[in-house]
C-alpha cells in the first residue's frame, strides 16, 4: 500500500534503494512520480501511443529486473531516462523509422479544431513544426526535446546518452538549426 508520505518525503533515491533491497512494492511510488513525464518524453520521439506506452511499462520492468545494478551516484532521473534512451534506441535500431500513426494525427487534428480560436496559419505552423522534428536525425531529435521539452541540462543529457556534454551542446545546437532550415523549406 502506498501512503501519501511516501509519495511526499521520500527522495527517488531513497526510494530506488529500498526497490534494491528488496521493498519491491516501492516501485508503484516511482511509477505514479514518472509515468506521465516518461511517457510525454517517449511520445515526443516516437509518436506512437500504444507503443509509448508499452516502452513506459518496459523502463519500469528494467528498473526493477536491475535494480541490483542501481549505484544511487547522481539524479535518479539519468539512470531512469538512461534506460528509456537504451529502449528507444533498440526500437529504431529494429524499425529504423517510426511512424506516426493515423490515430495520432487525427486526435492532433481533433484538438486544434476544439480550439475556435486556433487560427488556420497556426495550425500549418504547428503541423509544419511536428513534420520538422520528426525529419531530424534521432540523436538531434532526441537530444532536443530533452533539452528543450525536458528542461533537462547539458550535464544530465550527457550522463543519459553516455557522451559528453559538449557533444550534446553541439546536437542540440545543430538540432536547432536543422529544424529552422527544415521547418522554412516545408512551410515554403
Amino acid at each position: 500500500m502506498i501512503k501519501p508520505r511516501d509519495l511526499e518525503e521520500l527522495s527517488d533515491k531513497s526510494i530506488m534503494q529500498k526497490v534494491k533491497f528488496g521493498d519491491v512494492d516501492k516501485m508503484a511510488v516511482l511509477y505514479e512520480r514518472y509515468k506521465k513525464p516518461l511517457f510525454a518524453y517517449i511520445f515526443r520521439i516516437i509518436e506512437n501511443r500504444e507503443q509509448s506506452e508499452d516502452l513506459v511499462q518496459t523502463v519500469f520492468y528494467r528498473m526493477l529486473k536491475y535494480r541490483k545494478q542501481y549505484r544511487g551516484e547522481g539524479k535518479f532521473t539519468t539512470w531512469m531516462f538512461g534506460i528509456a534512451h537504451n529502449l528507444i534506441a533498440d526500437t529504431f535500431r529494429k524499425k529504423r523509422n517510426i511512424l506516426v500513426s493515423d490515430e495520432v494525427l487525427e486526435s492532433k487534428q481533433k484538438e486544434t479544431q476544439a480550439d475556435a480560436n486556433f487560427t488556420i496559419e497556426k495550425k500549418e505552423g504547428i503541423q509544419t513544426l511536428r513534420l520538422s522534428l520528426r525529419k531530424l536525425d534521432f540523436e538531434k531529435r532526441e537530444a532536443l526535446i530533452l533539452s528543450r521539452f525536458h528542461g533537462l541540462k547539458y550535464r544530465e543529457i550527457a550522463d543519459i546518452l553516455n557522451i559528453n556534454e559538449n557533444s550534446v551542446k553541439q546536437r542540440v545546437f545543430r538540432a536547432i538549426e536543422d529544424l529552422r532550415q527544415i521547418y522554412f523549406e516545408l512551410a515554403n
